[in-house]
């Protein structure tokens, strides 16, 4: 077929080259041109060049990128550094915007009090007013991927359009390069698209002026997103979190599950046998270090698709083929795997950390913090502060690093398997002071989808806003979730029950501190926390039942720590993290009925654990006459 008329017209004034529309036209699909062309004319790009999936393309992508300065060679061979827009501390680009992230929702339907929305026609006539000449001066990259494995069932295309190099550079590193897999819709309109502008752009390197007027509108009833005058990854990057709302959206609708999972491979030693686990933590809560387990390896750290298989597992598969990590307390004694991926040569980009002489500098790598060098504030010196007489530190807390999970010397062999892998066990963490247990196994699937819906964790700098707020998360997937909540949960509920081998689901909690305020875990226990887990799931351990869930053995443990960290691991420790701690559990419990009491329709599984738990711990501290009942009072 022929491209439209408009994507014509731009040929004749050079905006569309002949070579780029012929790779539009080979796709035969119309939706494809219908889109570039809309958005063309909307955001009038100086230049668009179509991006392929040839080397000669990406390689374009990738020297643009260092010619405008959206990001700066190293000395380490392949490594770049590109900064984010910061004009203060408060006011900046390095961080999920979650105040101007909305979900644009028609007039009439249900808008869920957990979700940040908008009409759906004032926002669209808000941001595409915003994106109005959005790309004037700039080049726009029209660009093709696949998120998931090729020639999968799991899989969903996605088209993207963009004026920043760094996040078209970012995306060839993350994701499958999709466009001869566009080929195959032969004319659908079963893909995503992102539009997306860094706007207009000031200072060297170039940064987005225009923060006020941020904006990223995800739009359900399109497939598509929305973003203005923004940089940051988890604003811009279509396909990350962007995709991952609407691919919740359509799971939901579809009887499958989108979820904000990692993906790790356990080998436990003297076993002949491998086991696949999945797990949902919020940002700066051990996510990816959980996925990075040293001796384990790992086939994603950030989004699954989960689906009903025919050998009566879930199979999982990771939507990505790369990471975006955070890059804060990454060092070499408990992160030896990531720390020996970042600092040798490969491709990869640095964001948003303090450069020394042509080197990465970032918060918690174990060496000496230089006195001065070039960050995101530009010429910085220790002790420079902001307008407002805050300090800037020398790399941001939510400093980052790009790089493909292949990169990693403990990628896994099924990274990029069409039918994804078996999902034997399933575990959930927060940031928890003073709560939750470091782990503890479900009762059953209900009763870990609750351990999954009540996820709750101090703040931190991923997110714009106050550090250490206590803040609900479900599934740690709440800034996602474009579903009513009560819609989310019955579909899990469903889709586990309807398994043939259901995956055990666990809590986890790597942040809990003594009363002396000093955390109680070591940064390698996480170790030992999965290895019980993966044994759980063969039948290994034995286990206490409490009305919390299932919880270690001691001799369990000691064992384990001794085995993979060579770590005494004593009776005092374990009680003192094993205790229940029935007072904060029952606020804890409190809180959670106040927050899901605004939401309707939750399911009364839901609802019936909750109370039984609560009578439950609160009839136990009666019993005991104490507060904090040992592990061992249920022996």
């Amino acid at each position: 077929m022929n491209v439209s008329k408009n994507l014509m017209e731009y040929l004749e004034t050079e905006v569309l080259s002949k070579e780029c529309l012929d790779k539009i036209n080979a796709l035969n699909n119309e939706h494809i041109s219908r889109i570039v062309s809309e958005f063309i004319e909307l955001c009038k790009p100086l230049k668009v060049k179509v991006i392929t999936d040839s080397a000669k393309d990406i390689e374009y992508v990738r020297n643009k990128c260092i010619e405008i300065g959206e990001e700066s060679k190293l000395k380490m061979d392949g490594h770049t550094i590109h900064y984010d827009g910061f004009f203060t501390m408060s006011n900046h680009d390095q961080a999920r915007d979650k105040q101007n992230t909305r979900v644009l929702v028609p007039k009439g339907e249900y808008a869920s009090p957990w979700i940040n929305t908008i009409d759906r026609e004032e926002g669209l006539k808000e941001v595409l007013e915003i994106m109005d000449g959005c790309m004037e001066g700039h080049e726009c990259l029209v660009r093709f991927f696949c998120l998931g494995p090729k020639n999968s069932k799991f899989s969903i295309l996605s088209l993207q359009l963009t004026d920043s190099f760094y996040v078209a550079h970012s995306e060839d590193i993350l994701y499958r390069a999709g466009y001869e897999e566009f080929k195959k819709l032969k004319g659908s309109d079963d893909f995503f698209y992102f539009i997306h502008s860094s706007g207009e752009l000031t200072g060297d390197p170039p940064i987005t002026k225009n923060l006020k007027k941020r904006r990223i509108y995800v739009d359900l009833k399109e497939n598509r997103v929305l973003s203005v005058n923004n940089q940051y990854a988890g604003n811009s990057l279509g396909l990350k979190k962007l995709a991952l709302r609407l691919a919740i959206h359509k799971a939901h609708n579809e009887d499958w599950l989108t979820e904000h999972y990692f993906i790790l491979c356990v080998h436990p030693k003297g076993k002949e046998r491998v086991s696949y686990f999945s797990g949902a933590y919020p940002s700066g809560c051990g996510k990816t270090s959980t996925a990075m387990l040293p001796g384990q390896t790992i086939i994603g750290d950030d989004i699954a698709y989960l689906r009903k298989w025919t050998d009566g597992y879930a199979h999982v598969v990771n939507i990505e083929q790369g990471v975006f990590g955070i890059i804060k307390d990454v060092n070499p004694k408990d992160d030896p795997i990531i720390w020996d991926t970042i600092t040798t040569p490969k491709e990869l980009i640095f964001s948003n950390v303090l450069i020394k002489d042509g080197t990465p500098c970032w918060i918690g790598d174990g060496r000496q913090i230089p006195k001065n060098g070039f960050n995101f504030s530009r010429d910085w010196i220790k002790g420079k502060t902001d307008e407002n007489g805050v300090e800037i530190p020398h790399a941001h807390p939510n400093a980052r690093y790009t790089v493909r999970i292949e990169e990693l010397n403990n990628a896994d062999e099924n990274l990029h398997n069409p039918d994804g892998v078996p999902l034997h066990g399933i575990l959930y963490g927060g940031r928890d002071s003073d709560t939750q247990v470091p782990i503890l196994e479900s009762l059953n699937w209900e009763h870990g989808v609750f351990w999954g819906a009540i996820i709750e964790s101090e703040t931190t700098a991923q997110t714009l806003g106050k550090e250490g707020v206590r803040k609900s998360s479900p599934m740690a997937n709440l800034d996602f979730i474009v579903v009513p909540l009560g819609k989310y949960l019955k579909n899990h509920q469903k889709f586990g029950n309807s398994l043939k081998y259901c995956p055990k689901v666990f809590s986890t909690n790597y942040f809990l501190k003594g009363k002396d305020g000093n955390y109680l875990n070591g940064m390698l226990d996480k170790l030992c926390w999965v290895i019980w887990a993966e044994g759980r799931t063969h039948g290994d351990y034995s286990a206490i039942k409490t009305p919390i869930g299932f919880i270690p053995v001691h001799d369990d443990l000691k064992m384990i720590f001794k085995e993979y960290l060579d770590k005494d691991y004593s009776e005092k420790e374990y009680v003192e993290q094993f205790s229940l701690r029935t007072i904060h559990l029952i606020e804890k419990l409190n809180r959670i009925e106040e927050i899901y009491k605004t939401e309707s329709n939750v399911p009364d599984f839901f609802w019936n654990i909750l109370y039984d738990l609560r009578d439950k711990l609160r009839n136990l501290k009666i019993k005991h006459g104490k507060e904090e009942i040992s592990p061992l009072d249920f022996l």
